[in-house]
């Protein structure tokens, strides 16, 4: 166990370590993009390492592949994969029925097209991510850039329709240049404030020209195991209708976890 952890740090740990128990030897694995998922493929790794398991990992973003590799994770592409057991990743937030914002870290489109090729999707999250209603993080969504603007302007009016408290977007910037994803577009953070109902507004934002993909996640995650800063850890199954809570001690231990983000 990594010593001399913050509060949220040991949060996102124990998520990671939680979300371990749901892998089995011979999976093949989606590998969710974050700082939360960056502990979970630590952990994948050290169990690689010390006890064997053999897995293979389709990564959500070409960070994740990189660590995947550095940590002794054998890594393979969705369409070497066709089909994954299983996919783990963060979440910027979920609500009570699991749906959920992602794409603050800018990988939305790949996370989105891995998870669906899932047999299951678990989420993993420290407790700050959980929200009564969707809306407070700003929405992500991926567009194309030609004509972003236009892309934009399209974006705002159809806001003005949605169940929604705000209706303005911005362009993600990377310094002074615009953020560019791993597929080579841009992102539109919208500031909603409040998403009334997530459902049509995903079915109405990815009709708009440009539009590649929205970072909410509907009916696509199966379990969120939430961590806290004193060790518990929440496992919450939406299909079986069950939440189970398990805590781990906290030992100082030589291993892999020095640096998650690195």
């Amino acid at each position: 166990m990594p010593a001399d952890l913050s509060p949220i740090d040991k949060a996102k740990f124990v998520a990671a370590k939680r979300a371990c128990d749901f892998v089995q030897s011979g999976m093949k694995l989606g590998l969710g993009t974050g700082s939360t998922a960056a502990w979970l493929v630590r952990c994948l790794g050290e169990l690689v390492r010390d006890e064997g398991l053999k897995i293979q990992g389709v990564p959500t973003s070409s960070r994740t592949a990189q660590l995947a590799r550095d940590v002794g994770i054998q890594v393979i592409s969705l369409d070497e994969a066709k089909w994954l057991d299983l996919t783990i990743d963060g979440a910027d937030e979920y609500d009570h029925a699991l749906n959920l914002i992602k794409g603050g870290g800018g990988a939305l489109l790949q996370e989105k097209i891995v998870a669906t090729a899932s047999d299951q999707m678990i989420v993993i999250a420290d407790i700050s991510k959980k929200v009564e209603t969707l809306g407070a993080f700003p929405l992500p969504i991926e567009v194309i850039p030609f004509g972003w603007q236009t892309s934009k302007a399209l974006v705002e009016e159809a806001l003005i329709g949605m169940d929604v408290l705000g209706t303005t977007s911005s362009l993600r910037m990377n310094g002074h240049t615009p953020f560019i994803t791993d597929e080579g577009n841009h992102i539109l953070d919208l500031h909603l404030n409040r998403i009334g109902n997530a459902r049509q507004l995903s079915l109405v934002l990815n009709q708009i020209p440009g539009v590649v993909e929205n970072g909410l996640f509907i009916d696509i995650c199966d379990i969120v195991i939430t961590g806290y800063g004193d060790g518990r850890v929440e496992v919450q199954d939406i299909n079986k209708g069950q939440t189970d809570e398990t805590r781990y001690d906290f030992l100082d231990d030589d291993n892999l976890f020095a640096d998650p983000d690195h």
